[in-house]
C-alpha cells in the first residue's frame, strides 16, 4: 500500500489507514478526537497516539458524561498518572471541553450535527500532492475554532481544528499518490 509520506511508523500507519480522513458521526469518537487533538498541542502526533490507550484507561474510555463531572481531586490524581502528560491546563481542558461538548449537544441535538453542518454533511476532499502542500489552517478551521472558543472550549485553535477535521473525516487530505486517495 502506498501511504501519505507522514505515515512513517507502525502506529502512524495504523492511524493513517483506519482513522485519518475516515468520516465519523459517532459522538464518542468525535469527543475523543477533539481531546486528543487538544492534547497534541506542542507535541508530536505520534507521542499522542502512543499515549492513547493510557488516556482511554484514565479517562473512562473518553466518556464525556463522566469526564464532565470530574472534580479537582480527580484532575489532581490524573496529573500523577505516569503515562499521561503532566500539564494542568490540558487536564482542565479535558473536563471543560466535555462540559461544553454536552452543552453543544443540548443546543444542536448532537455534536455530530453541530460539526458536520459546516459542510452540509459532506466530506471535503482536497487534492494535495504532498503533505507539505497541506495548510496548517484555513478559513473553515478558523471559523469553527472561533465558534468553539466563543462557546467556551479551549485548545481549539485553527491549527488544532484543521487537524481535527482531518481526524474525523470532514477533510480528506490523503496525498494524490496515496492508495486511500480516491479521485
Amino acid at each position: 500500500m502506498k501511504r501519505c509520506n507522514w505515515a512513517h511508523s507502525p502506529i502512524l500507519e495504523e492511524y493513517h489507514d483506519h482513522v485519518w480522513g475516515v468520516e465519523t458521526h459517532d459522538e464518542q469518537q468525535l469527543f475523543k478526537m477533539l481531546i486528543l487533538e487538544g492534547l497534541q498541542a506542542g507535541l508530536s502526533w505520534e507521542t499522542i497516539l502512543k499515549k492513547e490507550s493510557a488516556y482511554e484507561a484514565a479517562l473512562d474510555d473518553f466518556d464525556y458524561q463522566i469526564i464532565s463531572q470530574y472534580t479537582q481531586e480527580k484532575i489532581d490524581s490524573l496529573l500523577k498518572e505516569p503515562l499521561l502528560i503532566k500539564n494542568k491546563l490540558k487536564m482542565r481542558m479535558i473536563v471543560n471541553n466535555a462540559q461544553i461538548f454536552i452543552k453543544i449537544q443540548e443546543e444542536y441535538g448532537s455534536f455530530d450535527y453541530f460539526i458536520w453542518r459546516y459542510t452540509e454533511n459532506k466530506q471535503i476532499k482536497h487534492h494535495y500532492a504532498t503533505s507539505k502542500d497541506v495548510p496548517s489552517f484555513d478559513d473553515l478551521s478558523t471559523k469553527i475554532s472561533k465558534d468553539l472558543k466563543d462557546k467556551g472550549m479551549s485548545f481549539v485553535g485553527p491549527t488544532i481544528i484543521y487537524s481535527y477535521l482531518q481526524a474525523i473525516g470532514i477533510y480528506n487530505d490523503h496525498e494524490t499518490t496515496c492508495s486511500l486517495y480516491k479521485s
